[in-house]
């Protein structure tokens, strides 16, 4: 555990200082104990990376018993049989995106034909979303996730425009109910009483966004990290039964976010690795550091697309472990598996260096990722 000075949040004048933990066991605690609160952290004098503080959304800003009302009611779209059931759908869209991809020729953006068309249809699908509407909400996905690359003024509006668009799509249901997960959250507000307005508003935002955009991001950083160390995509061609263990080892070594963390609040004294961390006071996470700790993995810089023993927390854990993890897992695993299988000769289109990064955003990720075969 460190102490860390962060560039938003504060009080009275004081620098907006935090504890930063690194370590895996130390990592896991903080995210599994209830004792630390993200509800408390929308405080704007919270210290953050992120120059707003985090806004009311049911699965990111509230601590159980509330969080657990909600997550109960989307959970059972994200089981292990129901993500298994839209596997062969799935593959059907990755093999036709690569087939536009092939038809495309050399060469082609591997961004705009598979990482962020397949994850945006998925999610589509299952929210009942338009696919030809989709611009309506990646036009606002980066400005949500900004750091540096947008002012709070373009990140209000973004807000502003999603929750619009998402009331648009509930009076639709409202005026001719579905059988697709928003129209059930509908439903869970209308007649069951289970949400209120603002909640199915947010709820149905946070899965469009969190739907999509964190697997578009996996899917570039993996392609980019398999292509700029070829060897270990040709591992996987001579190999492909590697898949599963690969895609775990490249949750583990690539870090989704590009810095800091959401911040959690104590709401007692609460030991941490050594340290004691006051009530009131916010911890950040490092699980990028978490999931290289030597304690827990055997040599942590080894790129072991084999490796057995992975007990990464690239999805979290306790009450906030992704929702959506096993439906990214199955999208990565079948992107790899068709990868390799289609395009075997794959490889970037320019030198590694020159491929052009999104910068200013929580999430790191290729702007567009040029390959050949």
């Amino acid at each position: 555990m460190s102490r860390i000075r962060l560039p938003f949040g504060g009080r009275d004048g004081q620098p907006a200082e935090a504890w930063l933990a690194t370590r895996h066991a130390d990592v896991r605690q903080v995210l599994g104990d209830h004792r630390f609160s993200m509800a408390r952290a929308m405080d704007p004098a919270t210290p953050r990376v992120e120059p707003l503080p985090l806004r009311p959304g049911p699965l990111l800003t509230m601590d159980p018993p509330e969080h657990t009302r909600i997550r109960r009611l989307v959970a059972k779209e994200f089981t292990m049989r129901r993500v298994e059931k839209l596997r062969p759908h799935t593959e059907k869209h990755v093999a036709q995106f690569l087939d536009e991809m092939a038809a495309h020729g050399q060469p082609a953006d591997l961004v705009q034909h598979l990482s962020l068309p397949l994850p945006i249809t998925m999610i589509c699908e299952l929210l009942g979303v338009p696919y030809a509407e989709r611009h309506r909400f990646r036009t606002f996905s980066d400005v949500l996730t900004a750091t540096t690359a947008h002012t709070p003024a373009e990140i209000n509006h973004a807000w502003g425009e999603l929750e619009g668009y998402l009331g648009e799509l509930i009076a639709q249901r409202r005026a001719d109910p579905t059988d697709d997960l928003l129209g059930a959250l509908v439903l869970a507000r209308d007649e069951g009483d289970r949400l209120t307005e603002d909640e199915l508003v947010r709820v149905g935002l946070n899965l469009l966004i969190a739907g999509h955009e964190t697997t578009a991001s996996q899917i570039g950083n993996f392609s980019y990290t398999l292509l700029s160390q070829r060897e270990l995509y040709e591992q996987l061609v001579e190999d492909p039964a590697l898949v599963p263990t690969a895609v775990e080892e490249l949750l583990r070594i690539i870090p989704l976010r590009s810095v800091g963390s959401f911040p959690r609040v104590a709401k007692a004294d609460i030991e941490v690795g050594g340290v004691l961390v006051r009530e009131g006071e916010a911890v950040l996470i490092n699980v990028g550091q978490a999931n290289r700790d030597p304690r827990v993995f055997e040599q942590p810089q080894l790129r072991d697309l084999a490796r057995e023993h992975n007990p990464h927390l690239a999805f979290g854990h306790g009450v906030h472990h992704c929702l959506g993890a096993l439906l990214a897992r199955m999208e990565l695993q079948l992107v790899l598996a068709a990868l390799v299988s289609r395009f075997p000769g794959l490889r970037l289109a320019v030198p590694a260096t020159e491929i052009p990064w999104k910068p200013g955003l929580l999430a790191r990720q290729p702007l567009s990722l040029p390959v050949a075969w």
